[in-house]
C-alpha cells in the first residue's frame, strides 16, 4: 500500500488480488462510513446519467497489512479498517482538471452543475474541482462530501437551494434549463434503488432513526426523487453573479 497524503480520509493506492490497482478509501478514517456511502450512491447515479466516473469495488482489508508500516497513523487506520472498504479504480496518468487547459462544453458543464446540485455536492469548487482528465475525457471523482444531510437526517430538505457560485464549471453552465429538462426525467426509482443497493448493509446498519438498512436506502431514494421531480427552487440561478478569486477577478483567471 502507498498512502496518498491528500484530503482528510488518507486514502491509499493498493494492488488487489485481482491484480487491479485501486485508490482505497478506508472505513476507519475519521470521516466515517457515511462518506463511503455517499461515494457509492453518487458515483453509481453519475454513471447512470452518462457521466464518466471510475469503477468502484468493495475490498476486504486485512489489518496485518499494516504490521510493517512505520507510520503509526497509517497502522492505526489499517487496524480500524478491517473488513469492507471502498476501492476506486486508479486511473494511471490522469491529470487534474484545469478550465484554461480544457474549456468544457456548455452542455457538459450544465449537466454536471445540475447533477452536483441534485446531490448537494459542495466539493466541486474552483479550489478543488474533483475532476480528472484521462484520455481526453473528464472523469468525476470524490463524492464523499455530497448527501451531507445524512450526517443529520433531520436536515434532509429535498428543496434546499444549491449555491453554485463556487462551482468550478458554473461560468460555462449556460444551458442549465436544458440540462434540467434532460436529466430530471432520468432520475427514476429504479435508477436510485440500483445505486443504493450497491452500499453494503453493514455501512447502513444502526443509522439513528431507521429500523433497517432497507429503510435507510428508501430514505435516500425518496429524498432524491422528491428533489428531482419536485419544485425547482433548489436549482442554482445561472444569471447570479459568480464568486471571484479576488476583487473583480473571475476565479478561473486568478493568478494566471
Amino acid at each position: 500500500m502507498v498512502p496518498l497524503r491528500e484530503g482528510g480520509s488518507l486514502p491509499g493506492v493498493v494492488e488487489a488480488e485481482d491484480l487491479g490497482t485501486y485508490a482505497v478509501k478506508f472505513r476507519g478514517a475519521g470521516q466515517g462510513v457515511r462518506v463511503l456511502v455517499a461515494e457509492i450512491i453518487c458515483a453509481e447515479l453519475a454513471r447512470g446519467l452518462g457521466f464518466r466516473t471510475p469503477d468502484l469495488k468493495i475490498i476486504d482489508i486485512d489489518p496485518q497489512l499494516g504490521a510493517r508500516e512505520p507510520d503509526e497513523e497509517i497502522q492505526d487506520l489499517l487496524k480500524a479498517s478491517e473488513g469492507h472498504n471502498l476501492a476506486v479504480d486508479f486511473l494511471p496518468g490522469a491529470l487534474g482538471f484545469e478550465p484554461l487547459a480544457m474549456t468544457p462544453d456548455p452542455g457538459l458543464a450544465s449537466r454536471l452543475l445540475w447533477f452536483d446540485a441534485l446531490i448537494h455536492n459542495v466539493d466541486r469548487s474552483w479550489r478543488n474541482p474533483n475532476l480528472l482528465v484521462w484520455h481526453g475525457d473528464i472523469w468525476l471523482i470524490d463524492h464523499g462530501a455530497a448527501l451531507w444531510f445524512h450526517h443529520n437526517w433531520r436536515t434532509a430538505d429535498p428543496q434546499r437551494p444549491f449555491d453554485g457560485g463556487d462551482h468550478v464549471l458554473a461560468p460555462f453552465a449556460t444551458e442549465l434549463p436544458e440540462a434540467d429538462a434532460e436529466l430530471s426525467g432520468r432520475i427514476t426509482r429504479e435508477l436510485l434503488e440500483k445505486a443504493t443497493a450497491e452500499v453494503p448493509d453493514e455501512w447502513l446498519a444502526g443509522e439513528s432513526g431507521f429500523g433497517s438498512p432497507a429503510a435507510v436506502r428508501e430514505a435516500y431514494v425518496e429524498h432524491l426523487l422528491a428533489r428531482a421531480h419536485g419544485p425547482r427552487g433548489w436549482l442554482p440561478d445561472p444569471t447570479a453573479p459568480r464568486r471571484t478569486g479576488g476583487p473583480g477577478v473571475p476565479f478561473w483567471k486568478e493568478s494566471r
